[in-house]
């Protein structure tokens, strides 16, 4: 399976079979370039423009939006219902987290989940090896609370997100919390690159943190 980062939330995972493209963002919303791609299943985690952008995205046979289970050229999705704030919705709405089986990989993407995760749903998403969680705050939870979410998950790959970047639209996301801040609450390693490629084999018992830099 390989990884690439399109920003903000959104990544792209090829696998055997399929490739999927999570919360493709609106350039005009989020100030950055959205590239050119195209996927054969797009998973929207919840309707705001700088996670729904699927007219981004060519070539898609498959778009997920909400929760259920999926299957889809042998890649299984299963959507499960959250918030995206701390007051069940009452401020931001609903947020879908997404677990994706892919290649014998269990990825997990929180979209803009904005509390922790409850315990139920934590045995309901069982075991993770890849979580790409946000941690900008503002709008999702916050750098502190995203390092409290990896040690209630304990996934192989933690992959952050959503977190404030050069080039965002000031107006909107100015306030979010760099990556680094994360990155100093999880004692774990942390390594940068611009794309991952790894079979289940190759996933260990080590703990890392993985900072996609986009291309």
């Amino acid at each position: 399976m390989d990884i690439t980062y399109l920003g903000h939330s959104s990544f792209k995972l090829r696998g055997r079979s399929a490739s999927l493209i999570t919360d493709p963002f609106n350039p005009l919303k989020v100030g950055l370039k959205y590239p050119k791609n195209s996927a054969d299943i797009v998973t929207i985690s919840h309707g705001h423009d700088d996670h729904n952008y699927v007219e981004g995205v060519n070539d898609v046979r498959k778009v997920i939006q909400g929760p259920g289970e999926y299957e889809v050229l042998g890649v299984s999705v299963i959507g499960y219902p959250v918030f995206h704030d701390d007051k069940n919705g009452s401020e931001r709405g609903k947020n879908t987290i997404y677990v994706i089986e892919m290649d014998g990989i269990r990825l997990a993407h929180l979209g803009d989940i904005g509390h922790t995760i409850s315990e139920d749903t934590l045995e309901e998403l069982g075991t993770i090896d890849i979580l790409f969680i946000p941690v900008g705050g503002i709008y999702t939870i916050n750098p502190t609370q995203a390092a409290e979410t990896v040690r209630s998950i304990e996934p192989k790959i933690v992959i952050p997100m959503h977190y404030y970047t050069n080039g965002m639209n000031e107006q909107v996301f100015a306030k979010l919390a760099k990556v680094d801040e994360f990155l100093d609450l999880t004692g774990l390693t942390a390594e940068k690159t611009d794309k991952i490629s790894l079979k289940k084999s190759e996933l260990t018992d080590d703990k890392k943190v993985i900072v996609l830099e986009k291309k």
